[in-house]
Parts: structure tokens; C-alpha cells; sequence
């Protein structure tokens, strides 16, 4: 993780890595920066080669970034509508070579139509705001904020906009708190993405839940697995466990 340094536009961000400097991906030192829930979302979901995926609320780009790394014929598509994002994405896009297999654009996940055309992607990966708004500690930074919280989209509007731009039979995958799975499994079923895969991530054994990573099929029938459970680390105030270590080898 590299220090805050200045670069030559006097905007303050960080040039960080993954996969031993396979990937680079800069960051604001203040504002939106990625955490793991990015990490275990970009690799939990599997497809098949030469597939379409839409990031909702790309941020800096770092999902699309890890996916355009894990399956090399993929094409990408993300949707931010914070500008600054836009253009980091678009940045870092830039910065790793991938302007032929990512597109950064910049738009409202709740306005999805006026930016992406219905029924295209077999994908779509979202890692949305996911606290309500006036809930918890609300962070004062705006970039932060609409990041965190739902100031811009709820749930209701995020399974909407993955139900709007999936074919028939495509596939979304989720993150959110634990706490709020009651809220998203309603969601979901309601607005026609039928869960299918589900697993809880803990921080450590014996801790309780933390987050859900949850995929969904666009028009599909009722039968759910629900995976063993993912631990981040080995032990409280310990290593990674060795699957979370593994999401960050090359």
C-alpha cells in the first residue's frame, strides 16, 4: 500500500496493487477507497468465456479490474455517477491496458436506461451503498458517503437496474451485510432475480455473520445452495485464512 503523494494535477491519491503488481489500481487518499468486500465479490462469481458484465457502482473500477485480470476474454461495462470516480475509473482502465475490454460510463443506476441498453450482459456485480441513510456513523466525505450509504440507491433500486440491464437467464451477484439479508432475499425474489447461490462470510471462526454474497439468475426457478461459510482471517487479531490469501495471488 503506497503512501499519499501528490501528482502532477495536485490531486492526492494512492498507487496500490494486487496480484503481486499485476494489477494497478490509484485511489483518493480521502474519498472512496476500495476494502475487501470488492475482493471476495469479484471472486466469488465463475462464467464462461467471452461473457458481458456489468459493474453497478463501479468506484475506481477495482471489481472490473480484478475480473478483466481473472478471465482474460471478458468484456466489461461499468456504471458510476460520481465524476471524479468516473474519471479514476477511467484512469486505472488506462493504467492496466485494458481500454479495449472495459468501458467506464458515467450515469444513475436508478436512470439505468438513458446509459445501458436493456437485456445485454450476462453479468451484472454489484458492491452498492448498502447502510441506510441516518443509520450509523455517516461519513462527512461526499465521495465516501454516496459510496456507503444509500443517498442515491437502495436495495429496491439496484435489483432493478441488474434485472433491467440482464439477458433472459443471466446471472448477478451481490454484497451486502448480513443484518440486511431479509431485505435483499425480498428484493430479489420480488423483482424477478431468483437467488441461487448463497454464502456467509465471517470474519473469523466463531464470530457472527458478517456479509452476504448472494448470485441470482434473471427468470429462474426456485432452488438455492447455500455454500459453506468463508472466514476472513484465521483468528481474531490473525492472518488471512488461506482462501481469503489465496483472492490475492496472481
Amino acid at each position: 500500500m503506497a503512501l499519499c503523494q501528490v501528482m502532477p494535477r495536485h490531486d492526492e491519491y494512492t498507487d496500490d496493487s494486487l496480484f503481486k503488481g499485476r494489477i494497478r489500481c490509484m485511489q483518493h487518499c480521502s474519498g472512496y477507497r476500495f476494502s475487501l468486500d470488492a475482493v471476495l465479490l469479484a471472486n466469488f462469481i465463475s462464467m464462461r468465456s467471452a461473457e458481458k458484465i456489468l459493474d453497478l457502482g463501479c468506484g475506481n473500477g477495482i471489481i472490473a479490474l480484478i475480473l478483466a485480470y481473472r478471465w482474460p476474454s471478458c468484456q466489461l461495462t461499468c456504471l458510476e455517477i460520481q465524476p471524479d470516480l468516473v474519471k479514476l475509473a477511467r484512469e486505472n482502465v488506462a493504467l492496466n491496458n485494458w481500454q479495449e475490454r472495459i468501458r467506464i460510463v458515467q450515469g444513475d443506476l436508478r436512470q439505468i436506461d438513458k446509459s445501458i441498453t436493456a437485456g445485454q450482459f450476462d453479468w451484472v456485480v454489484s458492491n452498492p451503498p448498502y447502510r441506510k441513510t441516518g443509520t450509523g456513523r455517516m461519513n462527512i466525505e461526499p465521495e465516501q458517503m454516496v459510496a456507503r450509504h444509500e443517498t442515491l440507491a437502495d436495495v429496491a433500486s439496484v435489483v432493478k437496474a441488474a434485472f433491467w440491464a440482464l439477458k433472459t437467464r443471466g446471472r448477478a451477484a451481490f454484497i451486502y451485510p448480513a443484518i440486511r439479508g431479509a431485505t435483499v432475499l425480498y428484493e430479489l425474489k420480488k423483482q424477478g432475480l431468483e437467488p441461487k447461490k448463497m454464502q456467509t462470510v465471517y470474519s473469523y471462526p466463531g464470530s457472527t455473520a458478517r456479509l452476504l454474497l448472494i448470485e441470482t439468475v434473471k427468470g429462474g426457478g426456485e432452488e438455492l445452495s447455500i455454500l459453506p461459510p468463508f472466514y476472513i482471517y484465521r483468528a481474531p487479531e490473525g492472518d488471512y485464512s488461506p482462501e481469503m490469501a489465496a483472492f490475492y495471488r496472481p
